[in-house]
């Protein structure tokens, strides 16, 4: 059976090149089990249970997820072993939390002790017990509590909640997506890690051992080298990678999975060029903590054209010197941050070699709550 060539889809969509998903799959988990850590990867990335299956076949540990709604996807999909690394508050997720306790092995973040106290509360009414890892802030400035002595305390007053276990420690340094070199994501890493062993050591004193001292994110884990202290990483976005990955230094054109495909529908200026897709198909994303290295809205494969403008259906090109474009050309652009540009589609085109070899659904798009 022939599958269709990639230029007979209508646009704009969005492509993922299924060799390049598994090379970067491959090479994590590779990563991870030299190291000898588990790998959770960040569903959010892709939204896509097939894709996270694979990411199980390959050897992960689990997955990640942000909402409950996604663990629900997940769940369904069959993934045993989910983490939410967020706080959990309102009773209708709660809710819904108990009913996957149910049915997987599931665990939440933690950051105050008014948190704990609800989770604890409807735990003990379910006549559950939830597993919660206390979140870390490692530089990000979001959520989180300091890293030493302030997660120690946090442990103590919560500790003898009833419905609730502690399992380990987490964070995300998510400041790296502001950073300017490789160098300075480099230094982004290594002190996550150091800030979370260092925590994880402080419960000796208690005679406590966390069974998790979880980090990631793309960026780090990219250049991670490993830490004695760490147990588990999870990244996200290295199933994909994107312009922000490449701006950093961590990526290169050639590994990105995920590519918009697009037609130029006008042609008013020699330099100026407009293609059918806006805001709508790659957001308003040059990187969630800002970053001065992002340039226009896309990286144009092969192409000196820079996607300098978004309105809502329509993307603004610059053509460089000596560039042409004719109305009806397609281009391929990967997106500033694959992740926001994802969760704005309802499929995804599975390619390999120029052909659409499968279309996958994006089951946890808009998944929120």
């Amino acid at each position: 059976m022939s599958h269709p060539a990639v230029l007979d889809i209508d646009t704009p969509a969005l492509l993922i090149d299924l060799d390049i998903v598994e090379k970067n799959l491959e090479a994590m988990q590779t990563k991870a089990d030299s190291l000898n850590v588990a790998l959770r990867p960040h569903i959010k990335a892709h939204k896509i249970p097939e894709l996270a299956l694979i990411q199980i076949q390959k050897g992960a540990q689990g997955v990640t997820a942000s909402k409950v709604t996604e663990a629900e996807k997940m769940a369904d999909a069959g993934i045993k072993d989910i983490f939410i690394a967020n706080q959990i508050i309102t009773e209708p997720k709660l809710k819904r939390l108990m009913a996957l306790t149910n049915r997987i092995n599931i665990s939440v973040g933690v950051d105050s002790v008014a948190g704990a106290e609800i989770l604890s509360q409807v735990a003990m009414n379910a006549g559950m017990q939830t597993e919660y890892l206390i979140e870390i802030d490692s530089g990000l400035n979001r959520c989180g509590v300091p890293p030493g002595e302030p997660a120690i305390e946090l442990f103590k007053s919560i500790r003898q909640l009833p419905g609730i276990r502690f399992k380990g420690i987490f964070t995300h340094a998510g400041q790296v997506y502001g950073q300017q070199s490789l160098k300075d994501v480099i230094a982004v890493s290594q002190l996550e890690s150091e800030a979370m062993a260092a925590t994880a050591s402080l419960f000796k004193d208690l005679k406590i051992c966390p069974e998790v001292v979880s980090v990631g994110s793309t960026p780090t884990m990219r250049v991670w080298k490993g830490s004695a202290g760490v147990s588990e990483i999870r990244p996200g976005n290295y199933i994909f990678l994107d312009a922000i990955q490449i701006a950093l230094g961590v990526a290169a054109p050639e590994e990105c999975a995920l590519t918009i495909l697009t037609t130029v529908t006008s042609r008013p200026e020699r330099q100026r060029a407009v293609i059918d897709a806006g805001s709508k198909v790659f957001a308003l994303d040059k990187g969630a903590h800002g970053n001065e290295l992002i340039k226009g809205f896309g990286l144009v494969l092969g192409r000196n054209i820079t996607l300098e403008r978004l309105s809502e259906e329509h993307g603004i090109l610059i053509l460089g010197l000596n560039e042409k474009l004719t109305i009806g050309e397609t281009l391929r652009i990967i997106p500033n941050h694959a992740c926001t540009a994802i969760n704005l589609f309802e499929k995804a085109y599975g390619i390999r070699q120029g052909c659409v070899e499968t279309e996958l659904h994006i089951a946890a798009r808009g998944m929120v709550r």
